[in-house]
């Protein structure tokens, strides 16, 4: 049974909960995404196996899960990067933010995600139980598909593109 950390509007710890329980009943909880750049400024984004609980078949950023409530988020984070994508990196956690919307599978997403970044320059191995494709795009090219086909990106990793920590990490990667 997998299990999220409930948490309160200012991100305390108030228990645990079934990760699809709190989807379901749409509890905040705490999740993480990782951005990983390459030296060239490039993102490597991901498209989320079509078989996922939910958001299936939509791109992404290179990594996203749940922390654990028995680990440090830190150590989740590179773990959950090697599952998905086989990167072997200790991506550098640099903002948090809270989100809440409806989701297909009659889900509702409801997070503080705490958003990593790394820089890797090498070829993923990505566990093909997560992940059906993968890219590095340049940020102008991703904000351009993106805002031609938002039907094609998940609903967090808009939000992430488009929030102001965003384009001072985009610009940091990019030098």
């Amino acid at each position: 049974m997998d299990s999220v950390i409930l948490v309160d509007e200012e991100d305390n710890a108030i228990g645990i909960m079934e990760k699809m329980e709190a989807h379901q009943k749409g509890q905040l909880h705490r999740a993480f995404s990782v951005v990983v750049f390459n030296s060239q400024g490039q993102m490597l984004i991901q498209k989320r196996a079509a078989k996922k609980y939910h958001s299936g078949g939509l791109w992404t950023n290179a990594c996203c899960s749940h922390p654990t409530p028995k680990e440090e988020i830190e150590l989740t984070v590179k773990k959950r990067l090697r599952y998905e994508m086989g990167i072997e990196l200790s991506p550098q956690f640099i903002y948090k933010f809270v989100y809440q919307t409806n989701l297909d599978q009659n889900l509702i997403e409801h997070e503080v995600d705490y958003v990593f970044m790394g820089i890797y320059d090498g070829e993923p191995n990505v566990n093909t139980e997560e992940v059906e494709d993968w890219k590095f795009i340049s940020i102008a090219d991703l904000v351009s598909e993106m805002a031609a086909n938002p039907d094609q990106y998940t609903y967090w990793f808009k939000l992430i593109v488009n929030h102001p920590e965003f384009q001072c990490l985009a610009s940091y990667a990019s030098k």
